[in-house]
Formats: C-alpha cells, structure tokens, sequence
C-alpha cells in the first residue's frame, strides 16, 4: 500500500506538474497573442502613416507638376514681351518716317531720318546680345559664313577669302543665329 501511495503521489505530482506547464503553457500563448494583436495593431498605425504621407506627397508633386507646366506656357507665351516692348519705339520711328516720306520733299532729310531709325535699331539689337558677324576680307570660316559663290579675283590676296556679302549674318552672344551668305574669291 505504501507503494501504491507513492505511486498516486507520484502521478498527483506529475498531473500537478502537467496542469502547471498547461497553464503556463496557456499564459504564454495568451501572452503571444496579445503581443501579435499589438505588432498588428501597430503595423496598421504605421501603414495608415505612411499612406497618408505617401498620399500628401502625390497630391504635392502632381499640383508642383501642374505649376511648372503653367509657368511653362506662361513663359512660352508671353517670354517675348520684355523684347517686344523695347522694339516698339523703334515700330513708332518706322510710322513716324512714313508720314514724313509722303509729304517730304528734301531726299536728304528722309535718308538722315531712315538713317537713324537704323541706328537705333542696331543698337536694340546690341543690347540683346545680337551682333553682326564681320565678314568681307576674312578667310572662310563654315562655322560662321555660308559659301554662295566663288568670284574669280585678280589679287592672289584675295583668294579663298570673302570678297562679298550677298546677307548678313547674326549671332546671339556666342550663338550663330543667321550664317553670313559670302562670295568667296578665287
């Protein structure tokens, strides 16, 4: 009997035990739990977070895109204003020459007045940064001058350089707008 009673006492110590690693067992799995529902819990704050962000960043570029488009077109169309608007003294100089042409009878006054009309509208070209591009007497240079002709010379200085400009040409500070069209001697 004091076997059995060993025996009983060991199987209520092991069912004890048992019962006391199930429970425990039991906390933690209640523990984990509740731990995933808060890592889930604060997954989804960080989501909301970042999606509210992400949205407010795609509603900032597309409105930062449609500004610059705007100002794009705003440039394109109205860029020349500033040129424009220095040119219209120049357009006021021009009519002012063609009433003075119809009833003018001194040739000379109208060539001085034509004369400074040019005049002033070099120097409106000067102060945009539009010069001429010298041409006649210089060797030919394809960067600057475009060969129309060659035009047979009798001074063998004058050969493969520019004898003629048949059209000016332009540039716009180191740009080429417009290439001299030259008669080059050979």
């Amino acid at each position: 009997m004091a076997e059995e009673k060993k025996t009983t006492e060991v199987n209520d110590t092991q069912t004890a035990q048992a019962e006391e690693n199930i429970a425990v067992e039991n906390e933690q799995t209640t523990q984990l739990e509740s731990d995933k529902k808060e890592e889930t819990t604060d997954f989804a704050g960080q989501f909301e977070d970042m999606r509210d962000k992400y949205l407010r960043l795609s509603a900032e570029f597309d409105n930062y895109r449609k500004r610059t488009l705007r100002e794009k077109s705003d440039i394109l169309k109205y860029g020349s204003e500033e040129v424009l608007k220095d040119l219209l003294p120049v357009v006021d100089d021009l009519d002012r020459a063609l009433k003075v042409i119809e009833t003018a009878t001194d040739i000379n006054a109208v060539k001085d007045g034509l004369s400074l009309i040019v005049s002033k509208f070099n120097e409106f070209l000067k102060s945009k940064g539009v010069k001429e591009i010298d041409a006649v007497g210089k060797e030919l240079n394809t960067d600057l001058h475009e060969a129309i002709t060659k035009f047979p010379v009798q001074d063998e200085a004058q050969k493969g350089k520019i004898v003629d400009v048949v059209q000016k040409g332009y540039m716009l500070n180191d740009k080429v707008m417009r290439f001299s069209k030259v008669v080059v001697g050979e």
